[in-house]
């Protein structure tokens, strides 16, 4: 039982009483909304204050918080997570590795080979008894290989899960919210909000429950994720205080009381039925696929939908057609509470009837858009690949049966006897298991784990460098940034602000003004007017030791409350006196008024204080006070000249400038003694914003600064050398961002570049029908580096306008940074989007993709290392794989038609392939970065995965390998004088010919691996070696391993022992490969054809769309079924299921992906969106301004709402 009052303040339930509601009845007020949950709160318990009363919690203290308390409410009401689904076990992964195309078609030709090896023979078949006896080896041993593979992919899977787990845990742990506990303000994690607690909400919050509010201030949220309308919904103490989980605060700020967390929550309850559909979807699966063509012509009825059975069930119900709208949820995790939207998931119900074309159309536009710049390329390139593997693997099985049929039946003149039948049969699988071997070799292996570590390392790493990776292909993204648009307060400054000019009474201060030596008047007014005109909850605190005071909450506020201690004054009892129930009327800022104005009330009536944005504030003001705290008219010349004398100075000092100003409401005509007052009309709309702010007084006007952090410049440096182009884009006053951007270097002396405000931006790149042109746009964005005075919307434009340019030949590749609810469009649009962990929104936390945590710039800087970093990993262990892929290849192909056989046996191959690559990949995926990788240009959108350097690297070493091997093959007999293996019958007992064959391309592939850390032509291929034990430890395990299993192999492996002077020659051979190397480094890249690398350059985008719809919709005409053929041969599943997996980003179509990922937890914020609508949602933005705001507003015809999430949510 809980006990009575803890810790002095705040309430809890005493141990004799019981609450005054239960889970039910919360869940019950909830149901309703809008003026009809207050009214139905009025009615039946008086209003929410007493409600606060049953919950045994206050209105102003909250909840005592002490430990027993919470637990007590945990238990009655529930835990604010929704419990995740647990994660696959070990079997299931192996099932699901064991699914692959390729090892099925492998187990099943081992398995025949292994049958027919037990077949009796009679005597004129031949072969000898060791024959006979090891010929159910290959077969076991190719089983075995199997096995192997099957248990290091479902190990891989598992630690991906585990990773992933890991990394989901770090971003719950950082979304916190704010609430009233024992009358004190804390941030709690959100997994930990109880029933009871008095929850402060603000701009930009993202709510993590349910509940009432309980006060107000000019509140507006978006509800489109439970209604679908895009419409900010104003909310009000009496008018609507319904407040959802999962819906976003766009404006203003109060206090609600938390009714409903946890499965009890609105989002909560659609999760619960979520999870139910799942599960009940995946048992009528296979029911479902047997009625398909019954039910394929019938119709739902009204409210209900015909099932499997033909029954007619509720809409939301268990049934398949469920699990079909399941399947078009996006789930992706976010820093962020799980409260997020869920409702969209079964808004698509009932008849779909054309939509349906429609709903495929939008998928395939989302997984265009939402693909990651290196993914399209893997995907490209993956495809190629398989279309080459499997022509040489068709081709290698028919050579091989052709020319065996053509000399034992025609040459020979055999015929096909009963008792031959069996060695027929095996020679054939034999030839067919080489074919299937070619195969599996052909597709780099590897491949799929080289970019799962590299990622997965890369992210662990960036996190100590203050980059929290939401979104996995973000890392690798970032490598090819060309571009970067950042804010400039808290990332590029140091977001500590303080007054250091200001003008007051027509004097201009460049230090703190003596306070005595003002107007009472002033003095009065100054206090007041920053102390309740401000965020209650900005706080300025001082430091303990005498440091720095520390500023909560808004800086600039905390700047202007720091200039009331400057002055000594206090700001507390000014609050005590008016708290913030007692404010009449707020008008909070946001990013299109630039200003903030509260009204309060008066003996004389009420009196409306502003601040804001200086030259808007002034342009409102038709007075302003002198030295004697008398107001004056301030006509227009006054206001050039105060601009001209006062704020272009201070804007030229890097200073941002604010204008305070105020306006009297005398409701009683007498009292009025100043011009300035206003007479209050009777029917005065307090709603017309613009009539209230409008002919106010001037108080002051302050210069604030806000200093450019130490490392920035040599940051920015950085990025200049390393061809990003870095842009700021800023809300403040044009010459206060040119003196920032020159301190930071943005902005250099002889360089041509432009510096614009939103409103000369918007008029430059505007046609005469006002819409956005992208040919104007062109000739801008080239020379911008400063866009001032910008709004949400400018930024957008800015971002969607150069990442759509094809101005340059290799595309831009754009980042962006954004604190602010309103940048989530320009986020979501951006290749990589930095939110700022410190600053930042949880609306625009949750649109990013990189949450910087110390909101730093330089942070930005690691970030780009990082992602080159993991694009050099990956393409170092595609110029490893694919050399000796082309060499295996090769091999068994000529192999094939000249000795009809392969001088690589099947599970040698396997061995090299599956196993050595893989370990390679893991050693050359842990590189660490350089600074040297800050020294090039970007790869940029469109330049070939491979580039001219690799593919001379690849061919040459490819060259150089088959001349070895093909020399062994065909003088090494009588060059190591022994025993020709060539002709060898199918079960002959290894030789050492084709041992030394073997061991020596392994030997080549293994010194290879060094040649390969090196990608772009440097000769010091040992540089940083000793920095990545990882690699050494591999490199020589892998020897040491290629040692036991050339001497102990065997029949398994189809070795036999080699003498030292044989091992001496195969070493020799594979050091050789690095004075080779440098040979190659030594030709000329240019002797590469150009052409070669930038083969399909310019249609490289539509490709990667025409292959990603492949993967994303089903049903799809055309080239769909030769590429799905293809990639199950060739094992791209495996690859592009890893890819994706890996990014967070998941595929759309797969709800195993779905039930594997998602964790439903309150914690995290697991956004649920239907695939039809998120191109729409992540690429535009939902502002009154944009002309795409319509665009695929599709609507489900029974809900009336949108099936997607209209604000920039992911």
């Amino acid at each position: 039982m809980a006990e009575d009052q803890v810790d002095g303040l705040g309430m809890s339930r005493p141990r004799d009483a019981n609450y005054g509601l239960d889970v039910m009845d919360l869940r019950k007020i909830m149901e309703h909304h809008k003026h009809e949950g207050y009214e139905y709160v009025q009615e039946k318990y008086g209003g929410v204050l007493e409600l606060c009363k049953q919950l045994y919690t206050s209105p102003n203290e909250g909840i005592s918080g002490s430990p027993v308390d919470l637990e007590d409410r945990r238990k009655t009401f529930g835990s604010n997570v929704i419990p995740p689904k647990p994660p696959k076990t070990f079997l299931q992964l192996v099932w699901e590795a064991i699914q692959d195309v390729t090892l099925i078609v492998l187990i099943v030709a081992a398995l025949i080979s292994l049958g027919l090896s037990f077949y009796p023979r009679s005597e004129q078949e031949g072969g000898d008894s060791s024959e006979s006896e090891a010929g159910w080896i290959e077969g076991v041993a190719i089983l075995g290989a199997v096995v192997v593979v099957v248990l290091v992919t479902a190990f891989n899977d598992y630690q991906k899960e585990k990773q992933f787990r890991g990394l989901q845990s770090k971003i719950e742990h950082e979304h916190q919210f704010s609430v009233i506990r024992g009358g004190q303000d804390k941030n709690i994690p959100v997994g930990e909000i109880v029933v009871g607690d008095i929850a402060q909400v603000k701009y930009g919050d993202l709510l993590p429950a349910d509940g009432l509010l309980i006060q107000s201030n000019d509140l507006k949220v978006d509800e489109s994720s439970l209604t679908g309308e895009s419409d900010h919904v104003k909310k009000g103490v009496k008018t609507d205080p319904m407040m959802f989980s999962g819906t976003h605060v766009m404006e203003g700020s109060g206090k609600m009381l938390v009714t409903a967390v946890g499965v009890n929550s609105q989002t909560g309850i659609i999760f619960a039925l979520l999870g139910a559909s799942s599960e009940e979807g995946e048992k009528d699966k296979k029911k479902e696929k047997k009625d398909k063509n019954r039910l394929k012509g019938e119709e739902g009825n009204g409210g209900t939908r015909t099932n499997t059975a033909g029954q007619n069930t509720p809409l939301l119900s268990s049934d398949a057609e469920t699990k079909v709208d399941i399947d078009s949820i996006n789930p992706v995790i976010t820093g962020n509470n799980s409260h997020n939207n869920a409702t969209n998931a079964n808004s698509k119900t009932g008849n779909q009837g054309d939509e349906e074309g429609k709903d495929q159309k939008a998928k395939i536009e989302t997984a265009r858009k939402e693909k990651s710049v290196l993914q399209g390329k893997l995907t490209k390139l993956a495809i190629q690949i398989g279309y080459g593997g499997t022509a040489v693997a068709v081709l290698v099985v028919l050579i091989l049966i052709v020319k065996f049929c053509v000399i034992e039946f025609g040459i020979e003149g055999k015929s096909w006897g009963a008792d031959d039948t069996a060695i027929y049969i095996e020679t054939f699988v034999f030839y067919f298991i080489i074919g299937v071997t070619v195969l599996v070799v052909a597709v780099p292996e590897g491949l799929p784990l080289a970019v799962t570590l590299a990622l997965a390392y890369s992210v662990r790493k960036m996190m100590d460098d203050n980059n929290l990776v939401r979104h996995l292909d973000a890392c690798e993204t970032m490598g090819n940034a060309t571009a970067i648009c950042s804010d400039k307060t808290g990332t590029l400054t140091t977001n500590r602000m303080t007054v250091v000019q200001s003008y007051i009474g027509g004097a201009h201060y460049k230090s703190t003004p003596n306070f005595s030596a003002l107007a009472p008047t002033l003095q009065d007014l100054i206090v007041r007017s920053i102390a309740i005109n401000s965020g209650y909850t900005s706080r300025v605190i001082p430091d303990k030791d005498g440091g720095l005071p520390q500023q909560l909450g808004n800086k600039t506020e905390c700047a202007l409350l720091g200039f009331i201690l400057d002055l000594g004054q206090q700001y507390y009892p000014i609050r005590d006196e008016v708290p913030e129930e007692a404010l009449f009327k707020v008008y909070t800022f946001n990013s299109v008024r630039k200003s903030m104005s509260t009204v309060i009330n008066m003996k004389f009536g009420y009196r409306l204080f502003t601040k804001g944005a200086s030259e808007i504030v002034l342009k409102k003001c038709n007075y302003i006070l002198d030295c004697d705290g008398k107001p004056k008219p301030f006509t227009m010349e006054d206001q050039e000249k105060i601009v001209k004398n006062v704020i272009e100075p201070m804007a030229g000092d890097g200073l941002r400038t604010i204008c305070v100003a105020y306006k009297d409401y005398h409701t009683d005509s007498s009292t009025k003694t100043e011009e300035n007052e206003v007479i209050l009309k009777p029917d005065h709309d307090w709603e017309d914003e613009d009539s209230v702010v409008r002919n106010l007084t001037c108080i002051l006007v302050v210069g604030i600064q806000d200093p450019v952090r130490d490392e920035v410049p040599a940051s920015i440096k950085q990025c200049q050398s390393a061809g990003i182009t870095v842009r700021m884009v800023t809300g403040d006053n044009v010459n206060t961002a040119r003196s920032i951007a020159t301190k930071c270097g943005i902005l250099t002396p002889h360089d041509h570049f432009l510096v614009l405000d939103g409103k000369e931006f918007n008029k430059r790149i505007r046609d005469a029908n006002g819409e956005v042109s992208q040919e104007l746009l062109d000739k801008v964005w080239p020379d911008l580096r400063v866009l001032a005075r910008s709004s949400p919307q400018d930024k957008y434009t800015l971002v969607k306008g150069i990442i759509d340019s094809k101005r340059s030949s290799s595309r831009e590749v754009v980042a962006v940074t954004g604190d602010g609810t309103n940048d989530g469009p320009a986020l979501k649009k951006a290749d990589v989007g930095f939110a700022m962990g410190i600053s930042g929104t949880d609306v625009a936390k949750e649109a990013s993709d990189i949450i910087l945590t110390d909101d730093n710039f330089t942070s930005i800087v690691k970030a780009v290392m990082w992602g080159r970093n993991v694009y050099d990993s990956i393409a170092k262990f595609l110029q490893f794989q694919l050399t000796v892929n082309c060499v295996a290849v090769m091999v068994a192909f000529f192999g094939a038609c000249i000795i009809n056989d392969s001088p690589l046996k099947a599970i040698q191959m396997l061995w090299v392939n599956l196993i050595m690559d893989t370990l390679a990949s893991l050693a050359l995926a842990t590189e660490l970065p350089s600074p040297e990788l800050l020294k090039r240009k970007p790869y940029g959108r469109t330049k070939a995965l491979i580039s001219r350097t690799m593919t001379k690297n690849i061919l040459g070493h490819s060259i150089y390998q088959l001349i070895v091997v093909f020399v062994l093959l065909f003088a090494g007999n009588n060059l190591f004088e022994i025993d020709d293996g060539k002709y060898a019958k199918i079960h002959a007992p290894p030789s050492q010919h084709f041992t030394i064959i073997f061991n020596t391309f392994v030997m080549m592939t293994l010194f290879n691996e060094i040649n390969a850390r090196k990608i772009h032509g440097q000769r010091n291929i040992f540089e940083g070696l000793r920095r990545n034990p990882v690699f050494i430890g591999i490199w020589i395990g892998t020897f040491v391993a290629q040692i036991i299993l050339v001497q102990f192999g065997g029949t398994v492996f189809s070795t036999k022992a080699l003498t030292l002077d044989q091992w001496f020659w195969c070493v020799f051979l594979g050091v050789s490969t690095l004075l080779w190397g440098q040979i190659i480094t030594t030709i000329p890249t240019s002797v590469i054809p150009k052409n070669i690398c930038k083969k399909g350059k310019k249609s490289l985008e539509v490709e990667d769309e025409e292959e990603e719809e492949v993967e994303e919709v089903d049903g799809m005409p055309g080239r769909r079924g030769q590429i799905l053929w293809i990639r199950g041969l060739a094992r791209l599943q495996t690859q592009i299921r890893v890819v994706n997996a890996f990014q967070m980003d998941f595929d759309t179509s797969q709800l195993d992906s779905y039930d594997k990922r998602s964790r439903p937890s309150v914690i995290s914020l697991q956004s649920l969106q239907s695939a039809q609508h998120r191109s729409a949602i992540s690429k535009k933005p939902n502002l009154a301004s944009s002309p795409e705001i319509d665009e695929g507003n599709n609507r489900s015809p029974l809900f009336g709402r949108q099936d997607s999430i209209p604000y920039a949510d992911e």
